[in-house]
C-alpha cells in the first residue's frame, strides 16, 4: 500500500456506507387508481417494511414435548409516514377512497390488486409487495404546526429481493 492509501484508510476507518432517504424510490400501482412513482423527497418522512408472517412456530405439550412447525406465506405491512400536504398523501387518499368505494358497491375484484416496489439505490435493497390493500385513512390532527400522517398498508405477499 502506498502512503496515501494508508492515510485514506486511517481517515475512513469505521465509516460505513452513506445513507440518504433520497436514495429510496418506488411505485404503487393500482388497477383502479393508476400508478404513482416516487423518490425520497416527495413529502414522506419514513417508510417501514415489516414482514408479519412468523415462519417458525412451536407447539409445546403438557409433558414438555416441543413440535416445531413451519408456516408458509409472506404477508407484510408497509407503514408510510407522510406530510399531510404531500402529493403521496393525496395519491394514497385517492387510492384508498377509490378502492373502498368500489368494494362497498359490491365489486371486490380489484380490492387486493395493487402492488408496490421499493428500492434503495445505494445499498441495493428491494421490496416487492403484491396484494396491497389499505387499512384505514390515517388519523389527522388539526394543529398549529404542519404534521405528518401515518398510512398502514397490508400486503398479502411481501418479498425482500
Amino acid at each position: 500500500m502506498s502512503a496515501l492509501t494508508n492515510v485514506f484508510a486511517a481517515l475512513f476507518k469505521g465509516i460505513g456506507t452513506t445513507y440518504s432517504f433520497k436514495d429510496l424510490s418506488g411505485a404503487l400501482t393500482s388497477p383502479l387508481a393508476g400508478a404513482f412513482t416516487f423518490a425520497g423527497q416527495i413529502g414522506s418522512g419514513k417508510i417501514v417494511v415489516e414482514n408479519t408472517t412468523d415462519h417458525g412456530v412451536q407447539d409445546t405439550s403438557a409433558d414438555g414435548t416441543v413440535v416445531p412447525g413451519f408456516v408458509a406465506g409472506d404477508a407484510g405491512r408497509i407503514t408510510i409516514e407522510v406530510q399531510q400536504t404531500s402529493m403521496l398523501h393525496k395519491y394514497l387518499l385517492y387510492w384508498h377512497n377509490l378502492h373502498v368505494t368500489t368494494a362497498t358497491a359490491g365489486n371486490i375484484a380489484q380490492w387486493a390488486g395493487s402492488a408496490m416496489l421499493l428500492q434503495n439505490t445505494v445499498d441495493g435493497s428491494k421490496h416487492l409487495a403484491s396484494g396491497v390493500t389499505p387499512t384505514k385513512i390515517p388519523d389527522k390532527a388539526y394543529d398549529h404546526n404542519p404534521g405528518k400522517l401515518t398510512w398502514v398498508l397490508m400486503a398479502a405477499n411481501l418479498v425482500n429481493l
